[in-house]
């Protein structure tokens, strides 16, 4: 399903859910340091970078494209961590599915369209800073760094 909103088309699953992508941004293969950008609604909550799927568009091709436009990074994508569900019991509207992967950052931009059009800013956050951050607002957000951390941990099979 499309629904057509100003500025922007969303697109549902099956479900109702809105398709979303996102990318937990790392400046190294260590993944010690994380980048968040501060919301459009709160701006001094810090959040991680992503936004709706295009009509025909594919969920690694938004996570780059909205990584870009949020925190204007540009980088290697890399694993995907899960795709994560949030409901909000009241709005049925505000039901999301969000493809989650890693992009390693091999760039920075020193303008981007969200820091031009609305003042968003950017910020490295070392794992433990960043967890902080995400569990004050943004529970499901949270969710994603856990996975982050989870992997890193996994035992390697060989």
């Amino acid at each position: 399903m499309v629904k057509e909103k100003p500025n922007s088309t969303r697109i549902y699953d099956k479900d109702g859910f809105r398709r979303r992508a996102a990318c937990i941004c790392v400046k190294s293969p260590q993944e010690n340091e994380v980048l968040l950008v501060t919301s459009s609604a709160r701006p001094d909550h810090w959040i991680v970078p992503g936004g709706g799927v295009e009509p025909n568009e594919e969920p690694r091709v938004a996570a780059v494209r909205e990584v870009r436009e949020e925190a204007g990074v540009v980088g290697e994508l890399g694993r995907c961590l899960g795709i994560f569900e949030s409901c909000n019991l009241q709005n049925e509207e505000r039901k999301h599915r969000t493809e989650v992967f890693v992009m390693t950052v091999t760039e920075e931009l020193s303008e981007w369209e969200d820091s031009k059009n609305i003042d968003r800013k950017r910020k490295w956050f070392a794992i433990e800073d960043a967890l902080e951050q995400l569990s004050l607002h943004k529970p499901v957000q949270l969710r994603y760094l856990q996975s982050l951390i989870n992997y890193k941990h996994e035992p390697k099979v060989t």
